[in-house]
């Protein structure tokens, strides 16, 4: 996509949640039922006030909603319990499906969502949020409810740092943008590609290869560029959003899985996987599901710098619609 075409794309596909009054949402989803899915982990202190200020703002407006899900991914805190109190409906990804085995990942929770939700239309909220306001939901559906031709929504806010009001995103402006501009340039309209707050259509959610950890919202993107076209994508402002920020070495978990979903996506799937037991998971579906490699980083200790090796799963899940 050259430039014009890329300026073009975010003139007519770049909205504000303001765009939309409630009273109009409410009659545009007529025919629709929506569900709001949190994939959460280890997020016992933040999950609860997500789902709650979700749940009071829909007093007057409970139409809009017609499901909050959260999908536990092996908390070992009390992260079920505090989105069961708030009011979520909570399942445990190891729960669903077992006969489709399990594996630890956010984007394995939102596959396994697939197999509890009822919603037409699902959107996609992050369990750690600590700044962030309740117009996110009906933001991110106003596309998806008013434009047909719509069907996925990314949202993009403000990430207020020391280095100004889009600081935070490490791995989107260190791996996610180069990868696509080099390799995906009909994506680079996109201003948070690697946003977790995002909703789409369940008939093309179910179509999709979902990585099993953070790969799924970069891979999501190019899927779905590649099967109706780059059109049928639409980001939306929110405003200001802020949450916890992951250690650095983690962040070098995430971008290996960014990069092994855009490389498999080019034809080129990761190296044959490394040894690694306990990551297996229960039942494998087919060979992609349990790639995986060894990253291997340094870290001071004592005085010296001394390696260590953490297991990065790059497996991926089948279209839910063909285990359905």
């Amino acid at each position: 996509m050259s430039a014009s075409r890329a300026a073009a794309w975010f003139e007519a596909n770049t909205h504000e949640w303001s765009e939309w009054t409630l009273a109009q949402l409410m009659e545009a989803k007529a025919g629709h039922s929506v569900s709001l899915v949190v994939p959460a982990r280890n997020e016992a202190g933040t999950v609860g006030d997500v789902v709650g200020r979700v749940r009071e703002t829909l007093v007057d407006t409970v139409a809009l909603i017609d499901e909050i899900v959260v999908i536990d991914s092996d908390s070992t805190d009390a992260t079920a319990a505090v989105a069961a109190d708030a009011g979520a409906v909570v399942h445990r990804s190891r729960d669903i499906r077992p006969d489709l085995g399990s594996v630890p990942g956010k984007g394995e929770a939102m596959w396994k969502s697939l197999f509890v939700t009822q919603g037409d239309l699902i959107v996609f909220m992050d369990a750690d949020l600590t700044d962030w306001d309740t117009h996110f939901v009906p933001g991110l559906l106003g596309p998806l409810l008013t434009r047909p031709e719509v069907a996925l929504v990314k949202g993009y806010y403000e990430r207020p740092g020391q280095s100004g009001p889009l600081d935070g995103g490490r791995v989107t402006e260190l791996v996610a943008r180069p990868t696509i501009a080099l390799e995906h340039p009909e994506l680079a309209g996109l201003i948070q590609p690697l946003a977790g707050e995002w909703a789409a259509r369940r008939s093309l959610l179910e179509q999709l290869h979902m990585p099993t950890g953070y790969a799924v919202e970069i891979a999501s993107l190019i899927d779905t560029a590649d099967l109706l076209g780059v059109e049928a994508i639409a980001q939306v402002g929110l405003g200001v959003r802020a949450h916890s920020h992951q250690p650095l070495l983690d962040l070098g978990a995430m971008a290996t899985q960014l990069l092994a979903a855009v490389g498999r996506r080019r034809g080129t799937p990761p190296a044959a996987p490394d040894a690694a037991p306990d990551h297996q998971p229960d039942r494998q579906l087919d060979q992609e599901l349990d790639g995986q490699v060894v990253l291997r980083q340094y870290r001071p200790r004592e005085g010296r710098i001394e390696p260590a090796e953490r297991v990065v799963l790059l497996g991926e899940r089948p279209p839910a619609r063909s285990v359905m």
